[in-house]
């Protein structure tokens, strides 16, 4: 096998390749968008003067101030008169029917776990009990909180224990004999 040397070779004797011609169709183009350039230039170039030395209309401001109707006296009676105003609300009294509200936030078979959640519901700020209870199914033992008076007082504490992430409080009305 005989190693071909490229390199020593030489070139081959080639004409050299013909020059592209000219683009005369881009030179005028060219050559047009110039011109037509600089004839804008010279076409605008005496205008500015013109507007220079011509001075608008006057205006006639003190026709135009009383062209326009006189803003009216603004009468507010309420500035002066609500600070002097009482607002009378009848609110229905409630009346006692024994009825209390009671919130219970777990049920747990071990007294640990029911003392966990109460401390966890200490940490809200609010005090619960847990309370021993016995039925069919055995032992329990309950967390609860209240008695409350309304159901909105029990309400405002589920929302402060809700905050601590405990979402299983439910409020009934009960009694606790």
């Amino acid at each position: 096998m005989a190693h071909k040397d490229y390199v020593s070779r030489g070139r081959a004797n080639k004409a050299p390749p013909p020059k592209p011609p000219l683009p005369w169709l881009r030179i005028v183009i060219t050559l047009a968008l110039f011109a037509g350039f600089a004839y804008f230039l010279w076409n605008i170039n005496g205008s500015a003067k013109k507007t220079e030395n011509s001075q608008p209309a006057p205006v006639k401001v003190k026709e135009q101030a009383d062209a326009l109707p006189k803003l009216p006296e603004e009468k507010w009676e309420f500035i002066e008169v609500l600070p002097n105003q009482t607002v009378e609300v009848d609110v229905p009294e409630q009346e006692d029917d024994g009825i209390r509200w009671l919130m219970q936030c777990g049920s747990f078979r071990q007294s640990q776990q029911a003392e966990e959640m109460r401390a966890k519901i200490a940490f809200a700020g609010l005090e619960s009990q847990v309370r021993p209870s016995d039925g069919a199914n055995g032992r329990w033992y309950r967390v609860i909180l209240g008695p409350f008076e309304r159901k909105r007082e029990a309400e405002k504490q589920r929302h402060a224990i809700r905050r601590t992430g405990i979402t299983t409080c439910q409020i009934w009305q009960w009694n606790l004999d």
